[in-house]
């Protein structure tokens, strides 16, 4: 920082300033100073009070340009109701619906004039007309003045005919007992029904004495969802000692043997052999191939993973032909018992779009099942006045505003959603016609350079929406694709060059290897792929590579 002379810049500057007033016998003598700060020059002028510098500051008023982006409560609402799935609107709906007053089902044309009363609602809410308020009242009347007929009376009594309890329907032996000994229909019907529950049921309906019954239920909790013991019997025996000094390790055995007979077959198995082989011994004895089978998963597991089907034959003195049945009986075996016990319950998709050929095109419409029509409730609306300031219609008006904006951020996306559907199905007309191999190549910043719109929009609202079609169900995300240039000048997407390579390899009688299905692909149909592409797409399709694709001869 540095300071130059005040008579320097005095000659320069004009300091004819106002002194702050003086007290009688001071006097004022301005000092101004100049110092220089990151490039910068600033003046300083001080007014010598009795030996006391006295800063004069002074107050400016600036005007500034810019611009903003705000988000509004009504812009988050839409972008948020944008993004969700049919099952979570629905959801947030009925959130809505419980929450604001204001807002209600629509009912259906043929249960009234419903479709003139929002018009009237909208009308008269904000103002002072009470004709609205006035007609539901009368019908709010005439609902109490109806009454419900009376019971007619009879000569017996409901108890005289029909019994008094629950327990009067049940068996002589189950309403006798106590109540705690019935079986429990609610658990057995769960669809939230767990593996371990499963096996404790069918515990509690096999004879153990109480011992086996505790090793049972030890080695029942130690199974996995798979079906596997986790863990070994000497952990099991290890863990039971304190309670039964006595015990042996093979009582342990003894009892999950008797645990591995339980439904579902090959339950409780150490290892994927015994899980097998569980599972082949409690096929009838006379079954083809039985006993072949068992030797094969006790023995040759191994070779039966790596295709070595030339040391089967050999181990097992049998040829091949013998050997592809013993094969397809093992592969029918269910590798991971467990996994069908408490599985999570099927989700059904519900069409945000349907899809039907109109006049030799493909058109797209919105699903009018997929969320309930809502409304404003016009009686709540009609008691709104303009001028009241007390708190139940600020309560109103505040609810209805809110209102206002739910239903017109659901038509929004409603809105977005059809247009972004039918520039999909214009553009995949020929996907809808022949299938995956005409599928187009198409990109998100496809749809929003056509429609106006930005990629982030185009990704939300193609996010978990699907789409019915003819052919199958599909997610919006499924039609966007990257693309592989072609001989011509052309360009295939990512889709249909996956069902190309499906196609080849359903069709081939050797394997295929990648090199060779990537030469096919740019001879037949002029498509240049390298060879690591075509393991991708290959991989995606959960299709092995050739050398374990390796079939039998016949």
């Amino acid at each position: 920082m540095s300071r130059c002379a005040g008579s320097t810049w005095a000659s320069i500057f004009d300091f004819k300033q106002p002194a702050p007033p003086a007290k009688p016998g001071t006097t004022h003598r301005l000092q101004p100073h100049i110092y220089k700060f990151e490039n910068l020059w600033y003046v300083v002028c001080f007014y010598k009070l009795r030996g006391e510098a006295v800063l004069r500051m002074k107050q400016t008023l600036n005007l500034k340009l810019g611009q903003s982006l705000t988000m509004t409560p009504q812009l988050q609402q839409a972008i948020r109701l944008l993004q969700l799935s049919t099952l979570e609107l629905q959801t947030e709906i009925r959130e809505a619906l419980d929450n604001n007053p204001l807002l209600e089902i629509e009912e259906s044309p043929e249960s009234g004039d419903a479709e003139t009363e929002p018009a009237n609602a909208e009308a008269s809410a904000l103002g002072e007309n009470d004709a609205p308020r006035a007609e539901n009242e009368q019908d709010m009347e005439f609902g109490r003045e109806a009454k419900i007929p009376e019971e007619p009376e009879t000569d017996t009594r409901w108890e005289d005919t029909y019994g008094d309890t629950v327990q009067d329907y049940l068996p002589t032996s189950a309403s006798s007992g106590d109540s705690s000994e019935l079986p429990d229909f609610e658990s057995r019907t769960s669809s939230d029904e767990t593996l371990t529950d499963h096996l404790l049921w069918q515990l509690q309906l096999t004879p153990f004495s109480d011992q086996d019954r505790e090793i049972a239920e030890v080695l029942i909790r130690a199974i996995s969802s798979q079906g596997y013991l986790e863990d070994t019997p000497e952990d099991v025996l290890t863990h039971l000692l304190d309670t039964y000094p006595e015990l042996t390790l093979e009582e342990v055995v003894t009892v999950l043997h008797r645990v591995q007979q339980f439904d579902p077959a090959g339950i409780g198995a150490r290892d994927l052999s015994e899980c097998l082989s569980l599972q082949l011994r409690q096929l009838p004895p006379e079954s083809p191939w039985r006993e072949t089978a068992l030797t094969l998963v006790a023995n040759h597991l191994e070779d039966l993973a790596s295709h070595n089907f030339r040391n089967i034959t050999k181990a097992l003195r049998i040829p091949e032909s013998e050997l592809s049945e013993v094969v397809r009986l093992v592969q029918s075996l269910d590798p991971k018992p467990g996994a069908r016990i408490g599985a999570n319950a099927t989700e059904y998709v519900v069409p945000d779009i349907i899809v039907r050929r109109i006049n030799e095109r493909w058109q797209a419409d919105l699903n009018p099942d997929i969320a309930p029509k809502i409304r404003v409730n016009p009686f709540y609306s009609g008691m709104i006045k303009r001028r009241d300031n007390s708190s139940d219609n600020t309560y109103l008006k505040d609810h209805l505003n809110e209102a206002r904006w739910f239903i017109n951020s659901l038509k929004s996306r409603n809105d977005t959603l059809l247009r972004v559907a039918r520039c999909i199905v214009e553009r995949q007309q020929a996907f809808f016609d022949y299938g995956d191999e005409a599928m187009r190549p198409m990109v998100l910043h496809d749809i929003a350079d056509e429609l106006g719109m930005h990629e982030s929009t185009i990704s939300r609202v193609t996010t978990k929406k699907y789409m019915h079609t003819p052919k199958a169900t599909f997610e919006l995300k499924y039609f966007f694709s990257s693309h592989v240039n072609t001989e011509s000048g052309g360009t295939a997407s990512a889709v249909a060059i996956k069902a190309l390579i499906r196609k080849l390899i359903d069709a081939e009688e050797k394997p295929l290897s990648d090199s060779r299905l990537a030469d096919l692909l740019s001879q037949d149909q002029g498509i240049q792929v390298a060879r690591r592409t075509v393991a991708k797409y290959r991989e995606a399709l959960n299709i092995p590579p050739s050398n374990e694709r390796k079939k039998l001869n016949a």
